[in-house]
Formats: structure tokens, sequence, C-alpha cells
């Protein structure tokens, strides 16, 4: 949907492609033209590459947009689209083979001197020799794919016991997101921030560095909610990590938007972690204090235009926000949930909110559960706060649990609105009773609503709840009953 949008104000015309469950998809709908890959799982759809091609040969496009998941980080496809004289709108093969490669971007970066964390040179081969070098780097370790992101494929290991089951998890699941089994391990580092820079390329050797984003606050080592500017990083850290950024992108020959990502500890040290060769998810909030459009720079460089500034022009005004509004449920380890949206509507007012669902859809298992990602701003990080904890009480969603619940709960959480999180900020300070009481008195206040509408017609008799599983799933049932 980002993409389709950025597309019709530039005049460019859009093409979709969908899968059999995606068929009546809002981006289907949005698009100007929209083709079936058929199948269902993503390596029947949005995996499979010659699929893919034949439809851009059909429609007779000029180029390839890989959005955020599934393709967009992987090399071999890339170049088939160089191959078959389409533009691919973000950095080239040679890059994304270099930087996407999540082993051969450590290696450069250690080359270049910039600081990483301790893990192995190349992917595991196997599982002994996996297990041998788990042991050498010591435990904790993490066992992370090396063909993508978004905490696919990424498995933590607090001990040898674990290490084969661990191992084998990752590689199905990074086999299943990104179409490549390799994963690598990687020392497991304690309470860090997770801070990432944000780079915009051309092909004329122009890169610049638009600030960083904070996205500590995760759960299964996925990003949950982000923020810009991060409350840990002064001018002299993001001036060092920009810097950083912009070197690796320049030596591997980086062409259009990508992420380098970083731990940074309380002393203010930096790790290089990764690049993701790609946009991201929370590229929203980087947009919204610098004013520009990632997405349609992406497609300006990917014509062969030059960047239209420079480091100079970037200022970063005021605080944002990025909640992610996912099909999962808090109260279960964010569990993700399936089901048919039976009520959904977004927030209004002064909030972006990028959505790709509307009422009546159904939210099934085979791919990610985000549904939606509210974006505020304010002239201060508490403005900023403020916006989201009103956006976030306006969404409507009814017919599957959502990380709505969490999302207010961290907003209003003392340690949050001082700023003072990292990636452990879930296991520290979340229990499922933060939030219990608040859905049980939501779910009973529906119920009384349609009573008091309901004009003398006959009603469901309300159950009585002491708050149990079984009695918050009645009002649940009744609550749909309602919207129905």
């Amino acid at each position: 949907m980002r993409i389709i949008r950025a597309c019709k104000e530039l005049d460019i015309c859009s093409v979709a492609v969908y899968s059999e469950v995606d068929r009546k998809s809002l981006h289907v709908q949005l698009a100007d033209e929209a083709y079936a890959l058929g199948g269902v799982t993503p390596g029947e759809s949005y995996l499979n590459q010659t699929r893919v091609l034949e439809i851009a040969a059909k429609a007779n496009v000029d180029a390839i947009h890989p959005g955020y998941g599934f393709l967009s980080e992987n090399p071999g496809f890339a170049k088939k689209v160089e191959d078959s004289n389409l533009i691919f709108v973000g950095p080239s093969s040679n890059s994304i083979r270099l930087m996407g490669d999540k082993t051969e971007a450590r290696k450069i970066a250690r080359q270049l001197g910039i600081p990483t964390v301790a893990g192995t040179e190349d992917p595991i081969t196997d599982e002994k020799a996996g297990m041998e070098q788990a042991m050498k780097i010591g435990f904790p370790i993490l066992l992370k794919a090396a063909a993508g992101g978004g905490g696919k494929g990424m498995r933590a290991v607090k001990s040898l016991e674990g290490f084969s089951s661990s191992l084998r998890s990752a590689k199905a699941e990074a086999q299943g997101a990104f179409g490549d089994e390799r994963v690598y391990i990687e020392k497991y580092i304690e309470s860090p921030r997770h801070i990432e820079m944000q780079i915009l390329a051309d092909a004329y050797g122009n890169t610049v560095y638009l600030g960083e984003r904070e996205c500590s606050i995760q759960r299964r080592h996925q990003k949950i909610i982000e923020e810009s500017p991060s409350t840990a990083v002064d001018s002299n850290l993001r001036h060092r990590l920009g810097e950083a950024a912009v070197t690796l992108a320049r030596t591997a020959h980086y062409t259009n938007a990508g992420t380098l990502e970083f731990l940074v500890d309380s002393q203010k040290n930096f790790y290089f972690l990764e690049m993701n060769t790609r946009l991201q998810v929370e590229h929203t909030v980087t947009e919204t204090i610098t004013g520009i459009d990632l997405v349609k720079e992406q497609i300006r460089v990917a014509e062969g235009h030059q960047l239209a500034f420079s480091q100079g022009d970037v200022q970063l005004k005021g605080h944002a926000i990025e909640c992610r509004i996912c099909a999962e449920d808090s109260l279960n380890d964010f569990f993700p949930s399936t089901g048919k949206l039976l009520r959904y509507r977004t927030p209004e007012g002064k909030v972006r909110v990028d959505n790709g669902f509307q009422a009546g859809d159904e939210i099934s298992v085979y791919y990610d559960s985000l549904l939606a990602k509210i974006i505020t701003w304010g002239v201060t990080r508490d403005d900023a706060i403020s916006a989201m904890k009103r956006a976030l009480g306006e969404f409507e969603i009814d017919g599957v649990t959502t990380t709505i619940p969490f999302c207010s709960f961290a907003m209003g959480h003392t340690a949050f609105k001082k700023g003072d999180i990292n990636t452990q900020f879930v296991s520290k300070y979340f229990t499922p009773d933060a939030i219990r009481s608040r859905d049980d008195t939501q779910d009973i206040a529906a119920v009384i609503f349609a009573g008091l509408i309901s004009n003398g017609e006959k009603t469901t008799k309300v159950p009585k709840t002491n708050g149990k599983a079984k009695d918050r799933t009645r009002w649940k049932l009744l609550k749909q009953e309602y919207y129905r």
C-alpha cells in the first residue's frame, strides 16, 4: 500500500501480485493492475521468483520494488531482475551479496576497523562444527539468518543442550521466510540498545545518513515500537554512527535506501550488527522527522537521478514514534492471532496510519502478523507519546487479538517515558497481568453497551466473570456477537 501510493503520486502505473489468500487484499484493490501468483504459502507465492518475473514480463513493467520482506534481500532474485533488463528498486545484486549477507557485511566492517559483535565469520556448515564454534564464542549466543532480518530465523540459545533444536528451527524459519536456510552465530549481548542508521545513496557517489532510530523494544527479537531520535544518542554519537554507516555503504558501492544496525552499550560504545539492504518497516519515523519521502527517493534513485539534497540539508525536527499493530496475543507470549476482522477502524486526527487491512479481511497463518503502523509526531517526545496514547485508544479492532494493549502499556510505563529502555524492556517490565484487567473492562463495557442500544429487544444473558481465561473467552464471544 505504501509503495503503490508513492507510485500514484509520481504518476507511475503500479502492478500488484498476490497469493490466493490475498486476492481480496487492499493492495490488490489499490493497484492499477493485479496478477495472481497462485498458491498459499510463501514458497508457492511471494518467494516464487520465476512466477514473479513471468508476471513482470506479461505486464510489461519497467521495474520491480521488492518491499521489505520475502525476496527484498535476495541477491539471486535481484540478479535475475537485472538480467531481465528490468530495474530493481534497491541496491545492485552485488551490493546485496556483500551487505545483505550478514556474514559478509561483518567481514567488511572488521576490515574497515568498525567494531562488531563477536561471532562466526561464515554460516554454520554442520551441527557439530556449529556446537564447537558456539562453545568457543561462549553462551548465551544468537543464531541468526544470514539472508534476511526482521527477527525471522533468529533464536537465542543459553546452553549447549538447546543448540541442536534451536539450529533446526532457525534454519527452517529462515528457509520459509527468505528461501535461504543459512544461519550464523553471534554472541548474545545482555541489555544493549538497538540503534539503526538510515542511509540513502545515489549512483553518483552521494551518500547521506538521515539520523538514527531507536528500536530496542522488541518481542521474539522483532521490533514492535520504534522512535527517532533516540534518547541515548547525542550529536557526537550520531555523527560517529552516521559516518560508520556511510563508510560501509560506500565500500560496498551501495545505492538506494539501506539501514545499518548497531548495538549501543551504556558507555555509548557501538557495535555493527548487520545491514538491511531494503526499505525498513520503521522507515516512517525517519520520514516524519526529516520530511524526506524514502519510497519516492528509492524510485528516483532507481530512475538514475542524483539525490536532491546533501548531508548538510538533513535536519531532524521534533520526535516521532511508531507502534506496530500486529495480530498477536500479548497475554499469550505474543502468539499470532488469526480470524476474521469483524470490526476494523483506524484512528484519525493528527496521526499517520500505514494500513493494509479492512473489516471483513481474514487474518491467516501464512504471513507476518503486521496489520498496520501508527506514527505520531510531536515537538517534544512527551507530545509524541501523548498523541500515540490517544491514537491507540481510538483504534478499534475486533475478531483478532492485537498488540494495542501492549503498546498502550509501554507508552504509559515510567521507564519508557524516561527513555530508559533497552532490548530487555519486555522481559524486564511486561507481564500479562499489566493489561489483563484493562482488557476485561473493555469487554464488559462492549457487552453493556450492546444491551443499552438494544431498544428493548431480547439480549443474551450476561454471565458473571471472575477474570479467568474461560470467562474472558465468554466475554469475547459476546462482544463478537454484538459487532456482528
